[in-house]
């Protein structure tokens, strides 16, 4: 029998640790080596199964080597778990959904800042503008945009983030956006001279 097989079947009939003790049959894996086999059989069909769920295979790959990268990070996690494979599929697929999340916030933005705009700024410009904008206003003013529309995160959530109450939040947010929106309209000013 192969180290391979014999990882294999340590892994088939571990019932995981119990109180933090590993199981006698486990302990001559180390976590190093448990991460190269799980890589060496798992890599392409993890990248297969987040295609379809990305439909995009740059994507796919990105988020299934970034996942292999935080388990190298933590490998005695990784060791920790019954089915390596699952936990690595579960971090791509939470690594591909915060990335959708992060788009849809920067999408929410745009919408925020285009509602009060009388006109729209074509494709790629107005990303360009958006982070100029940003970059202009104070540090307050651009975490809890990030926080709240990047992020993701509830103005509760921002809140607990920044250790401020939830009112300072709301305040902010409101200053922020009309802050952002002020330094977008005068960068319009700036293109039409």
């Amino acid at each position: 029998m192969d180290q391979r097989e014999s990882l294999l079947l340590t892994r088939a009939h571990r019932s995981g640790p119990v109180d933090g003790v590993v199981p006698s049959a486990y302990v001559d894996v180390t976590p190093g080596q448990l991460l190269a086999e799980v890589f060496h059989g798992g890599y392409r069909r993890l990248v297969v199964q987040l295609y379809a769920v990305t439909g995009d295979l740059a994507e796919a790959e990105d988020v299934v080597q970034e996942a292999f990268v935080r388990a190298a990070a933590l490998p005695s996690r990784l060791a920790q778990v019954d089915n390596p494979e699952a936990w690595l599929r579960t971090v791509a697929l939470n690594l591909h959904r915060n990335r959708v999340r992060k788009v849809r916030g920067w999408l929410r933005v745009r919408r925020v800042v285009e509602s009060e705009r009388e006109a729209d700024l074509p494709g790629p410009e107005e990303h360009l503008d958006v982070v100029r904008a940003l970059r202009r206003l104070p540090a307050r003013h651009r975490e809890v945009l990030a926080l709240h529309y990047l992020s993701d995160l509830s103005v509760a959530e921002v809140a607990e983030a920044l250790q401020v109450p939830e009112g300072t939040v709301k305040s902010r947010l409101s200053r922020a956006r009309d802050a952002l929106d002020q330094v977008l309209r005068e960068g319009d000013g700036d293109d039409a001279s």
